[in-house]
């Protein structure tokens, strides 16, 4: 809040000379308040730049998941993707995705202004906040990157991972996260739909739904890996990662890129909900960490135990998945619902994630890191679930206090935020089948999306890349691997000791 001062009313406190001395005051007071502007401008600008520092990290966990994904043959490939869709995503969101975000003033279908940071940084944004959307961007794009591993051409993934992040991502966040935006709860016009607006904090639907269904259509047009169903009965055969270490460190990885990506999307931090108390938005972004924190681990565990029921194993590869899977539920509504609430998220998150997945064997669909099913699966699940469980007072906090705001079904705000998330979930999927389903078509058409049988059974990293990811030592006598034998238990001796073998 800005200081005030009036040097009339203090001229007459102040006797002989009030008025001079009254304008120093003032000035004084006035240079005070605008440093105390200048430090809140500061904290809020630092807090999101360190935001989109961990969310950009993610690409890290995503390199690092991806490539424990896949067999050895392929690292090298997957690794090259993902610093590619960071490159080519910041290079295209630069000069196209920005603007049609968040470019304004707009329509409610796309944004018009800002095109390569022209007339950049406004009143409403500064670079932090483009920095911020770009590394969603391309977190959108890692998603895909995923479904459509180790067969997919590599001037294919150029083409989707510039389309994407350029313009099909851009135009749904601009729907859902612009203040010009058709469903945006952030309208200034105050034509919101259903009296709310779509509520997606931070990207359940507008990032990982677009991610998964643009990768859903691309594992879909180009077939499933070579050997991954047997022919004669369709029975599925696991062509499992080659490393769970590194699913291990890019789930941590992730996990931790997390706190970027969710309570990052307040964008603020310095905000007071009622002055002089702890009630702020500080306090907000710890509830909405722990919220994203309960409903991963849930998730994980779900994951684990169910796992054991359905295979017997103890699976770390699954239980990873499950984990990401509650964080991708949760992103929507992190910041509008009790912590309480996220272990339900985290619970059904799992179970919808299970479902998929055996939906899609007996579909004979083929997705080596379950992209499609975790992120299109639990976000449209993240989304139903917000509309169940937001708290009327957090939504006030967030998207601006409204008398009689609808809220979360459960909690007493009937029915029409979940109308809102239903229309999100179909308007999505529409516009991403349409755009990147058309888009994956015509690259197969032109024998541009999927790799040769011969290059795929010997592994890209050879074929395309030039070597393997990693050294083999298949020809050296000091690496091979040492022959043992069994030995068999001996007789006692006669005097009753037992001998041991040397």
């Amino acid at each position: 809040m800005s200081l005030s001062c009036s040097a009339t009313e203090l001229a007459v406190l102040l006797g002989s000379n009030a008025t001079a001395a009254a304008d120093y005051i003032c000035g004084q007071l006035g240079t005070v308040n605008n440093k105390f502007i200048d430090v809140a401008f500061a904290v809020d600008n630092t807090y999101l730049l360190f935001s989109a520092y961990l969310v950009f990290s993610m690409q890290l966990g995503f390199a690092m998941l991806c490539a424990g994904s896949v067999r050895a043959k392929n690292t090298m490939n997957i690794m090259l993707t993902n610093v590619l869709d960071a490159a080519a995503g910041g290079l295209f969101y630069y000069l196209f995705g920005f603007a049609f975000a968040f470019g304004s003033p707009s329509n409610g279908f796309i944004g018009k202004h800002n095109f390569g940071l022209k007339d950049f940084p406004s009143a409403s944004a500064d670079y932090s906040n483009f920095l911020y959307q770009w590394a969603f961007a391309i977190a959108a794009a890692g998603i895909t990157s995923g479904s459509i591993a180790e067969r997919t051409q590599f001037v294919a993934y150029l083409i989707y991972s510039s389309f994407l992040t350029g313009f099909v991502y851009p135009v749904v966040s601009h729907w859902f996260w612009s203040a010009d935006g058709w469903a945006s709860p952030f309208r200034t016009d105050g034509d919101l739909l259903f009296g709310t607006g779509a509520i997606d904090f931070a990207g359940s639907g507008v990032v990982h739904m677009v991610g998964g269904i643009a990768g859903l259509w691309g594992a879909l047009i180009e077939g499933p890996r070579l050997g991954r169903f047997d022919n004669s009965g369709g029975r599925a055969i696991a062509l499992r990662g080659h490393s769970a270490s590194l699913v291990v460190l890019g789930t941590f990885l992730l996990w931790f890129g997390w706190y970027g990506f969710n309570p990052g999307s307040f964008n603020k931090i310095l905000v007071s909900y009622e002055s002089g108390t702890v009630n702020g938005q500080w306090s907000a972004v710890g509830r909405t960490a722990v919220t994203t924190t309960l409903a991963g681990c849930t998730a994980a565990l779900t994951t684990l135990f169910g796992k054991r029921l359905l295979s017997g194993h103890w699976n770390v590869t699954d239980v990873c998945n499950g984990l990401l899977g509650g964080f991708a539920a949760i992103t929507g509504g992190c910041s509008v619902v009790e912590p309480w609430a996220a272990i339900i998220c985290g619970f059904v998150a799992a179970c919808v994630l299970l479902g998929c997945n055996k939906l899609a064997e007996k579909l004979r669909y083929d997705d080596p890191l379950e992209a499609a099913q975790l992120h299109g699966g639990c976000g449209a699940w993240g989304l139903i679930f917000t509309a169940l469980f937001a708290e009327e007072k957090y939504l006030n906090q967030i998207y601006g206090s409204k008398p009689g705001r609808p809220h979360g079904l459960f909690m007493g705000g009937g029915g029409k935020l979940l109308g809102a998330q239903l229309i999100q979930i179909l308007v999505i999927t529409g516009w991403v089948s349409a755009t990147m389903g058309t888009l994956f078509f015509i690259l197969k058409k032109m024998n541009l999306l999927r790799i040769s049988a011969e290059d795929e059974m010997a592994g890209m990293d050879m074929t395309r890349h030039g070597g393997f990811a990693y050294m083999y030592f298949d020809d050296d006598e000091s690496h091979k691997a040492i022959q043992l034998r069994r030995v068999e238990p001996r007789s006692p001796s006669p005097s009753g000791a037992t001998t041991i073998p040397v």
